[in-house]
């Protein structure tokens, strides 16, 4: 059956998704580019609470901006010397870290042999290396530093943000009307987006505080640049603690021992606990959620599309989708598969 456009069901399906493929391409290609804008837009969005507070309180625009631009400055410098300064020397230490875990886990191999257990040491290592764990955390920082050492673009950008996101309200009403059902669904989309990034950023950086206390106290080396991992990857719920777990639990077992790196793994669980499963719940509502499905689809997609930073957020971007598939009754049952699972 046609519909009134004279292309059926199949034909539009087949057009919306050769749109998709070519916008897909578009980032992908403009991936740097991409990467500043969206992240800009994370400090603009994660800003605006406090800059409109600002406002309320009387305080003049530029005073408003001058302030907030300079946390945003405050925190970019914290973020590169933390990375450039970690990671420049966690990287020299890859090497002897590796060969440390190459030898452990022969001794591991070793150990089963012992018991009976036959692995094949010479298949197991060409197709499982651990030490490409670490490999990979020191690159997807480094990537992430190379992005935030952009910082005149990113703070140029976050200023247009926040000046037009000021007066966006104003042009909503005008544009659409101030009963109209379009700018019920606008406002709604807007007030869910920064509740969540607001709450999920203070949650993050308790975690990631939480995390580089635990470490410190147990002598993991470079705590600071694991507390920062932590705080990242609890952008991404349900398997971020466990990828952001991992390298610090090698280099725990490295450095420690067996011991260690279970009391490190103990660390992360209990935290992941404490702030994902009690606390996160209370504030931010059981309905701003995704499916472990989409959680991980959403890292592998955007991780492809623009990289390490990509990967780190990919599920901000995966709820705004899914916020604005909420606000529509048209698309809201896009939004209830996107999200976690229904008990009745």
């Amino acid at each position: 059956m046609q519909g009134h456009s004279g292309f059926s069901s199949a034909g539009r399906l087949l057009i919306i998704f050769a749109a998709f493929i070519v916008v897909v391409a578009g980032v992908k290609s403009a991936e740097s580019l991409m990467v500043t804008f969206l992240l800009s837009g994370f400090f603009a969005i994660i800003c605006a609470p406090p800059f409109m507070l600002l406002l309320r309180k009387g305080v003049p625009d530029w005073l408003s901006l001058l302030i907030v631009v300079v946390g945003i400055t405050g925190v970019q410098v914290v973020f590169i010397t933390i990375i450039a300064s970690s990671v420049s020397d966690f990287s020299k230490d890859i090497p002897l870290y590796q060969e440390r875990l190459q030898v452990i886990f022969h001794d591991f191999i070793n150990t089963l042999n012992g018991w009976g257990v036959d692995v094949p040491a010479d298949v197991l290592k060409q197709h499982f290396d651990p030490g490409v764990i670490l490999k990979v955390a020191a690159s997807t920082l480094g990537g992430l530093g190379g992005v935030l050492s952009n910082s005149f673009m990113i703070i140029l950008t976050v200023i247009f943000m926040l000046f037009e996101g000021s007066s966006l309200p104003h042009k909503l009403k005008h544009a659409f009307g101030e009963d109209s059902l379009h700018m019920a669904h606008i406002s709604q989309f807007l007030d869910n987006v920064k509740r969540y990034m607001t709450i999920k950023t203070v949650i993050s950086l308790m975690t990631g505080s939480l995390i580089y206390c635990w470490l410190l106290a147990i002598g993991v080396d470079y705590a600071l640049l694991w507390g920062l991992v932590a705080f990242l990857f609890n952008f991404v719920p349900n398997i971020g603690s466990i990828i952001a777990a991992v390298p610090a639990m090698l280099l725990a077992l490295i450095q420690l021992g067996p011991l260690s790196s279970l009391f490190v793994g103990l660390g992360y669980l209990l935290a992941n606990i404490i702030m994902g499963n009690v606390i996160e719940p209370r504030y931010m509502g059981k309905g701003l959620g995704l499916s472990t499905l989409i959680v991980f689809l959403s890292l592998v997609f955007w991780g492809w599309v623009m990289g390490p930073v990509g990967m780190l957020l990919s599920v901000p971007l995966t709820m705004l989708l899914k916020m604005a598939f909420e606000s529509s009754d048209d698309t809201k049952w896009i939004a209830i598969i996107m999200g976690p699972d229904i008990k009745d």
